[in-house]
């Protein structure tokens, strides 16, 4: 009895591997017939503590005994189980060391410490997907797809899916969610913590909804509606849009009858009216009002009309004050301006204008605006020879083309700011500085479309990249570099002169090299060839085997 039931529970087992294999941390079901284990269909069970070594050595083991079998093995079993030893081999180092030690597997994945920031971030399958973890911020990415970031120390969180397509943007309490900018929500708190909701469907329909019911409005375009805070008005009410619509805008409220051309408008001291293009006329009388210092203002006049516009104009503006205005206008034959601090003259308009600046001191001719351009004097000098040559200084401003768009200069000097920016062809070269005087750190980015872009911050930390098609003409896009930048940047440099770190990587880390003061990091192939060195000493793997281990002072 006694021997049957040993049958029964050894039935099917390969019981001459049965010591062997009890020596290994290897668990294997011996229940698996020898030809399908020698095809690698047996169901091999993996600890989180097995050496990876041990699993190399059972399946080169099998190999030799199953090759010296009856059966012969199929051309495609010795790629098989490359495939299966490098598999189990990417599963197990992790576990066998540190994380940030030797998990480089090139663009198949690959987990390394920031460099321009402290943190960590994981890539995997090239450019598809990315995990990055820095302070209180966390970002994950399916470019070009998606990404996520989010930073509860700062009450941020960013997504977006085919960018600019959909976005969700949250600030503190405020947040919006669009659909290539016409299907969107968004909400928010004021000061009194009241919140409110809006849904947008534009151009047809808008909707807000809050505890105050001052702020609800509701807008079904171009039927009927109430909308507040929107086209640069205060607040709108149309009723068959354009046949009737009143807008405010501060203290202003204006009528329009079949918009644009006819309206009326009142406000503080304020009336007007026009038929257009035929006649118009709005008279505004000096007003006054206190600033928050308890200092009464003059806010000036105004007195303006027109004829058949555009070519009849008449403007009185600065009523009260210091400097008033007078301009008429019989375009194209004459404009003149006349007022205390500048004079205009205009004949034929474009062609022919002189003006002279008293305030700021220069006398200019234009002819004709803008192709023709030269001005004089202690506040400005101009000389301009569209499209040949530009030189325009002022105290602040600088502006210098030549054979324009070649070649183009602008500056802004402003003490602490100084900001120049040299491009040539547009976006084709652009090399923008951006100095602060007081301390002499300055922030750097050049951009050669589409061939590299390079950033350097005020700290001195800078970041190279090979291929831009995009960051050039969007430079201040955190979508762009999140989003898309991943997937063509085949070279990657980055340098933190605080820390003394630097890495590279090319290819989506298919070779990525990384030091810092104590340690140097190499990985290339997919992780086929491996180096590290610190102060513990020098360590090279090849094929994922440890081939030197050196501790310091030895060689």
């Amino acid at each position: 009895m006694h021997y049957r039931h040993w049958v029964r529970r050894n039935r099917g087992k390969n019981l001459k591997y049965v010591p062997i294999l009890e020596r290994h941390s290897v668990k294997v079901n011996l229940y698996v017939k020898w030809k399908v284990l020698a095809q690698f269909k047996s169901a091999i069970t993996l600890s989180v503590g097995t050496d990876p070594l041990d699993v190399l050595r059972h399946l080169l083991y099998f190999r030799a005994h199953t090759e010296a079998g009856t059966f012969m093995l199929n051309p495609g079993t010795h790629i098989r189980r490359l495939v299966l030893c490098c598999a189990i081999l990417a599963v197990l180092w992790p576990a066998r060391s540190s994380a940030a030690d030797w998990t480089h597997f090139g663009f198949l994945y690959d987990h390394f410490d920031l460099t321009l920031q402290s943190g960590h971030r994981t890539e995997a399958l090239g450019p598809l997907f990315y995990l990055q973890q820095s302070d209180t911020e966390k970002l994950w990415a399916i470019p070009p797809l998606m990404s996520n970031l989010s930073d509860p120390g700062t009450q941020r969180h960013e997504f977006d899916f085919a960018y600019p397509i959909m976005t969700y943007r949250r600030y503190g309490t405020e947040w919006r969610w669009q659909l290539i900018q016409i299907f969107a929500f968004a909400g928010g708190s004021d000061p009194e913590q009241n919140q409110a909701r809006r849904f947008t469907l534009f151009p047809f329909y808008f909707q807000q909804r809050s505890p105050i019911p001052d702020q609800n409005y509701t807008a079904v375009g171009p039927f009927y509606g109430h909308m507040q805070n929107h086209l640069f008005r205060d607040d709108i009410f149309f009723v068959m849009f354009p046949l009737y619509s009143r807008t405010r805008k501060a203290d202003i409220v204006t009528y329009n009858y079949f918009y644009p051309f006819v309206s009326k408008r009142y406000g503080n001291g304020l009336t007007g009216w026009k038929v257009w293009p035929i006649i118009g006329h709005e008279h505004k009388d000096v007003t006054y009002s206190t600033n928050g210092f308890g200092d009464v203002q003059t806010i000036g006049g105004h007195d303006s009309r027109f004829r058949l516009w555009p070519f009849y104009l008449a403007d009185d503006s600065g009523i009260g004050t210091t400097n008033p205005v007078r301009q008429r206008a019989v375009l194209p034959i004459y404009s003149t301006v006349r007022s205390p601090e500048r004079d205009s003259t205009t004949v034929i308009w474009p062609f022919f204008s002189h003006i002279v600046d008293r305030e700021k001191k220069y006398d200019e001719w234009q002819t004709p605006w803008p192709l023709v351009d030269f001005a004089k004097g202690e506040g400005k000098t101009t000389k301009r020879v569209w499209p040949f040559f530009s030189q325009a200084h002022t105290a602040y401003l600088e502006s210098d083309w030549y054979l324009w768009p070649v070649y183009k200069f602008n500056r802004v000097h402003s003490d602490p700011l100084d900001r120049t920016r040299t491009r040539i062809l547009f976006f084709l070269y652009s090399d923008t500085i951006t100095k602060n005087t007081e301390t002499q750190h300055y922030r750097q980015r050049r951009d050669f479309w589409p061939l590299y872009t390079h950033r350097q911050d005020f700290d001195g930390s800078s970041y190279f990249q090979i291929f831009a098609p995009l960051e050039p003409i969007l430079p201040t896009s955190k979508s762009v570099d999140r989003d898309y930048s991943p997937v063509w940047s085949v070279w990657r440099g980055e340098r933190n002169p605080q820390t003394g770190a630097s890495s590279q990587s090319l290819l989506w880390n298919l070779f990525r090299h990384q030091t810092t003061p104590k340690s140097t990091k190499c990985s290339f192939l997919f992780g086929l060839f491996q180096y590290q060195s610190s102060t513990d000493g020098r360590r090279v793997r090849l094929f994922y085997i440890p081939v030197l281990n050196t501790k310091p002072g030895t060689h």
